[in-house]
């Protein structure tokens, strides 16, 4: 403890405080301009200023450290003369206007509080203006030189996008190369707007309506980082979003997608009546007719096939107290197992290889962990794009200097920061890690004790890798036996050591293996259960690792447990019988269809047509089944083009609940504002629903805590998670009372499975998916930036400003040899369809290889994708098809 007196009280403080620090936690309100919690001190402003007893002139109270026996005072007429001083200055050049229009600004704040305002003599300088950005308005008349959006930029985000230019009274503050900010590096994170306390850098929504006049703080309805942000409304609108303060995910920030992609929710474009096909033509119906019309049509196809010619799909969009619900409905009402989630398109081999082989199906431990890693190892997953606030944390670890190995076929941008990055064939990540651990083996790098300890099958597997050198790896993967070494060797000896992973890995004939070879990596050395350690999926959407936990999942129950293990607890609970036949996932869904053995589906939040691979065998199999309900906040392509029933959801904007982000921590959801028109929340539509079939018993629920209550009963490791205790910056399970503070890291001392952890051997299979002279190149499919996913939410936002279409990527040389010139669109073709795409010349991708988004309907990607499937868990081989790349007649060219 360090003990000093301040204003005249003797207080105990702990270490490491400033003396802004320690006044702020007595509650006393020293001003700041240039200080800012999330970044380091840099004292310009000169408003902070304290006394110390003894020290002939005030000192800066942000960057001067509280030591032991000090004396402060905070206020007093000299130090206050001195603040109104210096704040007399910038109002001397500072616009009036500005002032006016907006009061709550932490600079006119203080011009307010000493009297200032009618000192604040400058004018708007039209040449300061730039206001080309769809997102951020900038006027650097308005700017004082603080710097914070320089540092916040540098020191967060890891942009170093702002820059102080020239010194003396001609500094000034430019984006880029002092052009244009939409013509330099910004992301649209929005952190220098959050941070500027002048109104230099605003949003152009909250120069376009009034300052919000209510805060909601919610979870980010995006990626599965789980980002919290306060929501602000005014007039029934959302009008801004901001990164909530003391995040324990976000720790204040946001991208550009949780920031400012919100306007799809105000979208002209929202289904808002339940509807019913017609022909092909849609006729809005009442609720209860839509409702008794898809109970009928249910109970008619279970009486005449069966219950297992009923299938149900839950959404990673949704809540926690959704899916739970959606698959309680599947499994109780229709009495059918046959209910899945996206979870089984992207990291249903994670779950499955971590379970298998470590006893829980999910991330080992926490996005803090970055922070406490010596290395980390990034395995086909492109943070910085598809979550860009982990991906800034992965950013910022490795400029502090934790070893960074980027594995990626592309030179993405964490590439940059990183000490290696190893480029293997796609599909060929087994043989890379297979060389990595035998690497490790071979000299001696394993971690003794731990193995000894806690690790079982090292004689096998050592005789297993024993004909896995580089070299070998290299003739498949072409990533040189030497890098393969220095990568094993990096990664084994700076511990601690952890592994993040995405879809590059999953989404594979052999993904599930995959993940497996990078579990052997962290068991052979130690990075288990220790803080920087582990093996963690990057999850995808906002709650996939939720909807599948909920138990979205046909082989497994709420909290992952096995049907047959868990069958009496659930049943009890319920006061119903479990199906005794197996469910069917996603993709066995689809063979079901085509076939004639499924009937009639269910898709909640999941527009499976788009997403889907092989999109001419999905609308096949689609169109076989008598009955299609798609529940969604739009028409989607599923709905326009299958579907016999439309039921319109709530947003997460507009509902209570939880979502679970990928480091397993459930956080509270909020609703903002009402659904718009007779649009429900997802659960209530799906308790009607069970009303109308008879099961009023087990569907009364009346909101989303009373199915968080329920949850929690049937689900041990999440029985301590609370409502209440929720209301904070949520918990991670395991969390199996109310006392319990939750678990950041997971198999300390035991695996979850309470035994020892076994070794796999996994032999590389090359993907039946293989190019040849017809189709010679290979395409990677993924997501931007700027746009998510399939581009729903989006794709109805100005986003489409920054990322307006999908491109297809290719390198110069293949552009060349083809005769493309960039933006010409081109025709891609593949054994399975073909699509067109204006291309984009990247060295970034290599000969050979192509790679495409696939946000928009226009271009539909995945006519193009194929049949290929993890061995282990049907998840689709996005990441892998041979395509033929040709010139489209008669194109003209256009810049993407």
């Amino acid at each position: 403890m360090v003990r000093a007196t301040i204003d005249g009280e003797a207080h105990e403080f702990g270490e490491g405080l400033s003396i802004l620090d320690a006044a702020r936690s007595l509650g006393l309100d020293v001003p700041t301009l240039c200080h800012e919690e999330r970044l380091r001190p840099n004292a310009v402003c000169r408003v902070c200023l304290v006394s110390l007893e003894g020290q002939p002139r005030p000192v800066p109270s942000c960057s001067t450290p509280l030591v032991e026996g000090m004396a402060i005072t905070t206020t007093g007429p000299e130090l206050e003369a001195a603040r109104r001083g210096a704040l007399r200055l910038l109002a001397a050049s500072y616009p009036a206007g500005a002032v006016r229009r907006a009061p709550g600004k932490p600079l006119h704040r203080l011009f307010k509080r000493y009297g200032l305002e009618r000192e604040c003599r400058g004018s708007p300088d039209p040449s300061r203006l730039d206001a080309a950005h769809p997102y951020l308005h900038v006027d650097m008349s308005q700017c004082i030189e603080c710097y914070r959006c320089v540092r916040i930029c540098d020191e967060l985000q890891g942009q170093f996008v702002w820059h102080v230019w020239f010194r003396g009274e001609r500094t000034k503050v430019v984006a880029g190369d002092g052009g244009r900010l939409r013509d330099s590096d910004c992301v649209a994170c929005g952190a220098c707007v959050d941070t500027c306390p002048s109104g230099a850098l605003e949003d152009h929504t909250v120069l376009a309506a009034r300052w919000p006049s209510r805060w909601t703080r919610t979870t980010c309805p995006y990626c599965g980082v789980g980002c919290e942000m306060e929501v602000g409304t005014s007039r029934g609108k959302v009008v801004t979003v901001r990164p909530a303060r003391g995040s324990a995910v976000g720790k204040g920030h946001l991208c550009s997608k949780g920031r400012y992609a919100w306007g799809w929710v105000a979208s002209s474009e929202r289904a808002t009546r339940p509807m019913l096909r017609e022909g092909a033509d849609w006729r809005p119906v009442s609720w209860r007719k839509a409702l008794a019309h898809v109970a009928a049509r249910l109970a008619e196809l279970k009486k005449r096939h069966g219950p297992d010619s009923l299938a149900v799909l839950g959404s990673a969009r949704a809540t926690n107290e959704d899916n739970y619900v959606a698959q309680k409905f599947a499994r109780v009402v229709l009495g059918t197992h046959n209910v899945d989630c996206c979870a089984r398109v992207c990291h249903a081999p994670s779950a499955a290889a971590l379970s298998e082989m470590l006893g829980a199906g999910a991330s080992t431990s926490s996005f803090d962990d970055l922070e406490r890693a010596r290395c980390i190892l990034v395995c086909g997953a492109n943070a910085t794009e598809n979550h860009p606030v982990v991906g800034a944390r992965i950013k910022q670890a490795a400029l502090r200097g934790a070893a960074l190995i980027v594995v990626d076929p592309r030179r993405i941008e964490l590439a940059r920061y990183a000490r290696l990055h190893l480029r293997p064939r796609p599909g060929t990540n087994i043989a890379l890690l297979n060389a990595m651990a035998s690497t490790i083996l071979a000299e001696g790098l394993v971690a003794e004790s731990f193995v000894r300890e806690r690790v079982d099958g090292r004689p096998e597997l050592e005789a297993f890798l024993g004909a896995w050198s580089p070299e070998r790896a290299e003739g498949i993967c072409g990533v040189p036996a030497s890098q393969i070494r220095e990568a094993a060797r990096l990664y084994a000896r700076a511990r601690p050591a952890m592994s993040v992973h995405g879809l590059g890995m999953t989404e594979h004939s052999q993904g599930t293996e995959a993940v497996m070879c990078l579990v052997n990596l962290a068991l052979l050395t130690g990075n288990l259960g220790v803080p920087g350690g582990g093996v963690n999926p990057l999850r995808g959407q906002n709650n996939v690792q939720g909807s599948a936990h909920m138990g979205c999942e046909p082989h497994h129950l709420t909290g992952y447990a096995a049907i047959e293990n868990s069958r009496h607890r659930f049943e009890e609970r319920w006061q119903a019988p479990l199906p005794a036949s197996p469910g069917l996932d996603l993709m066995e869904m689809m063979d079901a269809a085509r076939d004639g053995r499924l009937k009639a589906l269910f898709a909640i939040g999941y527009d499976v047509l788009l997403t889907n691979p092989h999109a001419a065998a999905t609308l096949a199999a689609l169109r076989r089944l008598e009955l299609v309900v798609v529940q969604d906040l739009f028409l989607t392509r599923t709905a326009r083009e299958v579907a016999t029933v439309f039921l319109p959801a709530g947003s997460a904007f507009e509902k209570d609940g939880t979502f679970m982000n990928a480091e397993r921590r459930v956080q509270r959801v909020r609703a903002i504002l009402p659904p718009p028109g007779k649009a429900k929340p997802d659960w209530q539509i799906v308790c009607e629903l069970a009303r109308a079939m008879g099961h009023s018993q087990g569907f009364a629920f009346t909101s989303a805590q009373q199915i968080w209550d329920e949850v929690r009963t049937v689900w041990p490791a999440g029985a301590g998670m609370s409502w209440a205790r929720l209301e904070g910056a949520g918990l991670q399970w395991p969390c199996p009372s109310e006392g319990h503070p939750g678990t950041q890291l997971l198999h300390v001392g035991t695996f979850a499975n309470g035994g020892r952890a076994a070794l796999r051997r996994v032999d590389y299979r090359e993907s039946p998916e293989q190019p040849d002279e017809s189709f010679p190149m290979v395409l990677i499919s993924g997501r931007s930036l700027y746009q998510f996913n399939a581009g729903t939410m989006t794709g109805r936002t100005p986003n489409n400003a920054l990322r307006p279409r999908d491109l297809l990527d290719i390198s110069p040389v293949d552009a060349g040899r083809i005769g493309l010139r960039d933006g010409e669109q081109a025709v891609v073709r593949s054994r399975h369809g073909e699509t067109q795409l204006p291309v984009h010349l990247d060295d970034r991708v290599r000969s050979g290889e192509v790679f495409a988004t696939f946000q928009t309907e226009e271009a539909f990607l995945n006519r193009v994708t194929g049949d290929g499937r993890d061995g282990r868990t049907n998840t689709p081989e996005y990441k892998l098809t041979a395509v033929r790349v040709e010139k489209l007649a008669g194109a003209t060219s256009r810049e993407p």
